[in-house]
């Protein structure tokens, strides 16, 4: 899965011209962030919130190392589907929602973790900042793997990076070519229409400089860095 943030034409092309390795050997660049998001996790776990679940493959995770794993997202139908595969697990708690909405669950003083993956730039960065303070507890951790759009040379360098890496990656985890052609795929082999909603994409607006300026004025001592394959991260940890 390749969500491009870029506007240069010579790093489109570049990419272009490797987008049929890309199909042949696809990855998910946000699964890859996971382990980033795994390791930096607070050490009290009582509650984490996954805004924009999704699927629920971060959801998942966080599950099995907090006591309460409360997800959101703001499609309905992706909502639903998230919902009915934590049915069973009681830690795991999906909701249909929009973040400005969340609250405090009762008995808690805040999340121990928040995070966002391919989220931040569906929101108001401001808002969204302010509010995380609210939920977070002392002490709690907001974690943020962010797309944003190409506003500086160093941008457009690691994006072309970006671009030349993206198909290596992609033989070393999935080394085994998929068939590209949808009529030499086994009908058993097909996922059943509408099975899983689509995700809901949106290209960011704000560039990396521009949200870095804006976190680290909302949210002092944030850190955030560029990262190869399309995103950057971000982390702060809410005063004791």
């Amino acid at each position: 899965m390749n969500h491009r943030t870029t506007t240069a034409p010579w790093v489109r092309a570049v990419a272009r011209g490797l987008d049929g390795v890309n199909a042949r050997h696809p990855w998910n660049h946000n699964d890859h962030f996971h382990g980033w998001v795994l390791r930096r996790l607070p050490r009290r776990r009582r509650a984490a919130l996954d805004v924009g679940c999704g699927h629920g493959g971060l959801l998942a995770l966080l599950a099995g190392r907090f006591d309460r794993a409360d997800g959101i997202d703001a499609d309905p139908a992706t909502a639903a589907w998230a919902e009915a595969r934590f049915a069973e697990d009681g830690r795991v708690r999906v909701r249909e929602l929009t973040f400005a909405d969340v609250r405090v669950p009762d008995g808690l003083d805040g999340y121990d973790a928040v995070t966002m993956v391919a989220v931040l730039h569906h929101l108001d960065l401001v808002p969204a900042l302010e509010h995380v303070r609210e939920l977070l507890a002392p002490g709690g951790r907001l974690l943020v793997v962010g797309l944003a759009r190409l506003g500086s040379r160093r941008d457009v360098a690691v994006d072309l990076v970006s671009a030349v890496a993206n198909p290596l990656v992609g033989m070393i985890k999935h080394p085994r070519a998929v068939r590209t052609t949808p009529d030499d795929v086994p009908p058993g082999d097909r996922p059943a229409a509408g099975s899983v909603p689509t995700m809901v994409v949106r290209d960011a607006t704000a560039t990396f400089d521009e949200v870095a300026r804006v976190a680290r004025s909302v949210l002092p001592g944030a850190r955030l860095r560029r990262r190869l394959f399309f995103r950057y991260t971000l982390e702060w940890t809410a005063p004791r």
